[in-house]
């Protein structure tokens, strides 16, 4: 797949130049982070636009990812905030609630309750009506969107000295600005920009840090192999060949840097209600040898298989992956950040095939337990959810791709609070949280996956202003608030999505005030900015 990612050219088939009016701040991305820097910029007097790769917007909080990693909902403010209380509201229409009462809710959340009636916000959802909430929100301040626009990746970008002066898509339609703000979980404006950046993990000895490289051990058993299973064609014999998808790297030295990146996968919205579900189809290459892993592992006694189908309103799950083999297709998406439009689309394509294999595999194949082949059946795709695409959710769980070095770098000193960061314009509170980068064959001759870990944060912390803005070497009207400038194991838990909203807020308010001042964005007054966050309810310290 990597020499087919570098050689697969990007077509790029031009159209009549169109050139938009010129703005003053241009978002590309169709992110919630995305949604809350137009918001915000509106707010402030000034114009945006929004122009998106993406057909639906809200990202993965619209896309299946309804049950909320919202760590300490105390630390979430401003326009984070604003949206689930937004959401609170469409569950007090009597309408919402479809295919359930309210009163059969369970009512749970992660770290909370899903409706907290004191607070007036909600952190457990359907798809849709996050959808419904974003575009809502949008026509309100009237702002501009243009969607399914791709960035000419290869010289569609135009600068002066530092500063970005235009950006061009593949149909040639060209967007001018004095501020940009990349909100795309893949950071290709600002890779477009000559901005610094790294994918994968540092080694610990690049920030002093201890969870970061290489973490080969069992941190948490609901994701790795509790019991010996034999990684071989045929069972304890390694002259027989490896089994699919399980990497020939050697464990390696612990804390050692490496190009590897979080499993993704697709945060599966899925119902029980028979009037409202979706049988699982087969994938057209669909071999049931794929999963042979999972059947010894289902051999081996383990019966975990629905432990995250969370459950959001309506008889529906936010279905995450949980277990040594589930929907985390481990160690198939190290090319993704840097790949051709061509080839992510292949890359999406092989996720989706293998996600729902599993599904199906699990739902038919005679192999699996009758007791979870009979649970399995029971579920399908919501019907109602995604109804443009089958079922399945726009967005996959780009967990992590390129992260920026920019001014200041967010570490685990930070999220540990042996560091307080000294122009902070957000919080965060979610663990140190990365999911398994690969899968592995231990000195003893087991298979084992490598990479997931949880380290808990005491207390919410502050994110650095310098964090969201690159070197002002590079460029002076550039803002990151996604693929933030942060170590991979930092990024681990600011990369939640309550999070992303509000430092889109922050991002956008520096750029309104870099606008104002004729500055770059680095020379922005952190007391101006301080002041204006606060006093639209940002929450950027304890």
């Amino acid at each position: 797949m990597k020499k087919l990612c570098f050689l697969l050219a990007i077509g790029l088939s031009f159209f009549a130049c169109t050139t938009h009016p010129s703005y003053d701040v241009v978002i590309y991305g169709g992110t919630s982070a995305a949604i809350t820097s137009a918001i915000q910029v509106k707010k402030m007097g000034k114009s945006v636009i929004i122009v998106s790769p993406d057909k639906h917007l809200g990202g993965l909080t619209s896309s299946g990812l309804g049950f909320t990693d919202s760590g300490n909902t105390g630390s979430i403010g401003g326009l984070s905030r604003e949206f689930y209380h937004r959401v609170y509201l469409e569950y007090k229409k009597p309408e919402t609630w479809r295919w359930q009462a309210e009163t059969d809710f369970n009512n749970q959340g992660q770290d909370t309750q899903a409706m907290l009636h004191d607070d007036q916000t909600m952190w457990t959802f359907e798809p849709h009506v996050a959808e419904r909430v974003f575009e809502n929100w949008l026509a309100e301040y009237d702002i501009p969107v243009v969607r399914e626009a791709f960035l000419n990746r290869e010289n569609g970008l135009v600068k002066k000295d530092a500063n970005i002066v235009s950006i061009a898509m593949l149909d040639g339609t060209i967007y001018r600005g004095k501020m940009f703000i990349d909100a795309t979980y893949e950071g290709d404006l600002m890779a477009a920009a000559g901005v610094s950046y790294h994918i994968g993990r540092e080694a610990n000895s690049v920030y002093d840090e201890t969870w970061n490289g290489n973490q080969f051990g069992v941190f948490q058993h609901g994701h790795f192999f509790s019991k010996a299973i034999s990684p071989y064609r045929i069972e304890g014999d390694s002259t027989s060949g490896l089994l699919k998808y399980i990497d020939e790297s050697s464990e390696g030295i612990k804390g050692e840097g490496d190009n590897r990146i979080q499993a993704y996968c697709y945060r599966m919205c899925l119902s029980d209600y028979p009037e409202n579900s979706l049988p699982f189809s087969k994938p057209e290459n669909y071999n049931p040898a794929d999963y042979e892993l999972l059947r010894r592992v289902f051999a081996s006694g383990w019966r975990e298989t629905f432990d995250k189908f969370d459950r959001i309103p309506n008889r529906k799950t936010d279905t995450n992956n949980h277990g040594p083999v589930s929907a985390d297709f481990i160690g198939m998406n190290y090319d993704y950040p840097e790949a051709s439009y061509e080839c992510r689309k292949e890359i999406l394509q092989q996720h989706r095939d293998y996600q729902m294999g599993w599904y199906y595999y699990i739902a038919n194949d005679p192999d699996v337990p009758e007791e979870i082949r009979l649970q399995m059946q029971q579920w399908g795709l919501a019907k109602d959810e995604f109804t443009d695409n089958g079922g399945w959710p726009y967005q996959i769980y780009v967990r992590e791709a390129r992260r920026m070095i920019g001014e200041y770098v967010t570490t685990e000193h930070e999220c540990l609070g042996r560091r307080q960061p000294p122009h902070a314009v957000g919080m965060g509170s979610y663990a140190l949280d990365s999911h398994n980068v690969r899968r592995f064959v231990t000195k003893d001759g087991f298979v084992q996956n490598e990479g997931d870990i949880g380290v808990h944060v005491k207390k919410p912390y502050s994110i650095d202003y310098g964090s969201l803005t690159p070197k002002s070497s590079e460029c002076t009207n550039l803002l990151v608030p996604v693929c933030v400038s942060c170590s991979h194991i930092a990024f681990g838990s600011i990369r939640m999505e309550p999070v992303f909203m509000l430092l889109g807020q922050s991002a956008a308010t520096a750029a309104v005030l870099a606008i104002e001042a004729k500055i770059g964005v680095q020379n922005v007054d952190y007391t101006l900015l301080r002041e204006r966050l606060l006093s639209d309810g940002q929450r950027i310290s304890n």
